[in-house]
């Protein structure tokens, strides 16, 4: 189950609402966020426990946030307390940046962002709003050119785009490790509990397996002499790379302090 959360304006009431222009960079975020249909979230719901964030609420401010040049979870958390946008878009929700990143690495999540990311910015640089060297979406153009545009979520890449795509997928591939991860890591997350290190070793269980299994295929691509696709299998790598770096991070952080807090007793 999901907190209350909903954006039409029959339910909005934040007075944050009518104060953002009707052209803002942020309304846009949240539009194409909102053209995702239910069935894509269908692994993030539960019937157990407390009720948890929705993870649209989610996607939409860790998208603003990256348009905006920030990454760090903390900096992130801090915007939703100082930002009226980050206000509107979490519609007052307030969340912890360990919220914030847990959710950015989970595997449910990461091709989803990755997805979003790249086209919202595709359709962005289409439009002239933003340059090819920077992620920055220059408000004062969409300003210029409000209400020439739609941003709707696409389940497929389209072939026509691909070249447009190809160029989106590297800018966020450079922001994941020179960017992202760097961020994720030094905002210092370790308060993890027993079940949440048991939940991590069953997502890298996971990711392992896919990573050799792409590396099986690509095996016997290679031996029948055909095109072997390397950007899916270093894709995969990246993923899994990301997931070690980070939870190695935290489990080792834990197993410090836990050592730590037995040796002061």
């Amino acid at each position: 189950m999901y907190k209350n959360y909903n954006m039409t304006p029959t339910y909005t009431t934040n007075r944050n609402f009518v104060r953002i222009p009707q052209n803002d960079i942020s309304r846009y975020v949240n539009e194409i966020v909102e053209t995702i249909p239910d069935s894509e979230f269908d692994e993030f719901r539960h019937h157990r426990g407390a009720t948890s964030y929705h993870p649209k609420m989610m996607l939409k401010i860790i998208l603003y946030a990256y348009t905006q040049s920030v990454f760090s979870g903390r900096r992130i958390e801090k915007l939703l307390h100082d930002s009226i946008r980050m206000m509107w878009l979490a519609q007052d929700q307030t969340l912890s940046y360990k919220t914030i990143n847990r959710f950015r690495v989970n595997p449910n999540t990461d091709a989803l962002i990755e997805s979003l990311f790249i086209q919202f910015y595709s359709q962005c640089l289409k439009q002239n709003l933003i340059d090819n060297n920077s992620i920055f979406i220059d408000g004062t153009k969409v300003e210029a050119n409000a209400n020439r545009y739609t941003f709707v979520w696409k389940k497929s890449i389209q072939n026509h785009e691909s070249k447009l795509n190809e160029n989106s997928k590297a800018l966020y591939r450079d922001l994941v490790e020179e960017k992202i991860i760097p961020e994720i890591k030094e905002d210092g997350d370790s308060d993890l509990t027993i079940e949440e290190i048991d939940l991590i070793g069953s997502h890298l269980d996971k990711e392992i397996e896919d990573c050799a299994q792409i590396r099986k295929q690509t095996r016997k691509k290679e031996l029948k002499d055909e095109t072997v696709d390397a950007h899916l299998f270093f894709r995969t790598f990246l993923r899994l790379r990301m997931y070690i770096t980070f939870y190695t991070h935290l489990i080792c952080k834990k197993c410090f302090d836990l050592y730590k807090s037995y040796l002061e007793k």
